[in-house]
């Protein structure tokens, strides 16, 4: 069993459960296929299983590490972003609501990705390479966002909270009369917030 499926807090683990979603962030293996660092590229996305019949062995030597999400939402909450190139729809939903969502960066639609790579970099992860959060009501945030409560990842979906698990999501659970920490960056929240809805499996 490889350790190449992601959770919410960003880490890569291990489990049989397979993923709907791959994801890149460089070569981070060794010719063991064992996992050596956390990332090797500040671009992190997300990318289809299945593309243009492209066929590659996993964890091959010199090459990118595949890495597996349960769903999206998943992906957004430990820091990746769509692809451009096999996501390409999405991507670009994803660039024209993050930027109706953060104004204050001033960016515009003819900034690189590179730029909101940069801002991801720096709200995913600190320069230890442990995971950011922020504190918020859970009642006020959009769907898709993931909040930590008593230390376990939830998904926030119509009004209610589901704990994640890397087969699949538990029972509705209601919301905390209290600020949680929330995993998912700050800008992909506000990014939500402007209007792009992640998927999610049911």
């Amino acid at each position: 069993m490889l350790q190449n499926r992601v959770d919410p807090f960003g880490n890569i683990i291990r489990t049989s459960a397979r993923g709907t979603l791959m994801g890149n962030r460089g070569l981070l293996h060794n010719e063991k296929q064992e996992i050596r660092r956390p990332f090797k590229l500040t671009a992190w996305i997300t990318c289809v299983l299945e593309f243009k019949g492209r066929r590659r062995p996993v964890m091959a030597v010199g090459q990118y590490t595949e890495l597996f999400f349960l769903d999206e939402a998943t992906s957004f909450a430990a820091g990746h972003r769509p692809c451009f190139e096999c996501r390409r729809p999405e991507a670009s939903a994803f660039k024209r609501f993050w930027l109706k969502g953060n104004h204050e960066y001033g960016f515009n639609a003819k900034t690189p990705i590179k730029f909101i790579d940069d801002v991801l970099q720096r709200e995913r992860i600190d320069q230890d390479c442990k995971k950011i959060t922020f504190m918020e009501f859970p009642e006020v945030l959009p769907i898709g966002t993931f909040v930590i409560f008593k230390s376990e990842p939830y998904l926030i979906k119509n009004g209610m909270m589901y704990r994640w698990s890397a087969e699949g999501y538990e029972a509705a659970k209601p919301f905390p009369k209290e600020k949680l920490s929330v995993l998912t960056p700050k800008s992909v929240v506000n990014t939500f917030s402007a209007g792009y809805v992640p998927l999610f499996i049911e």
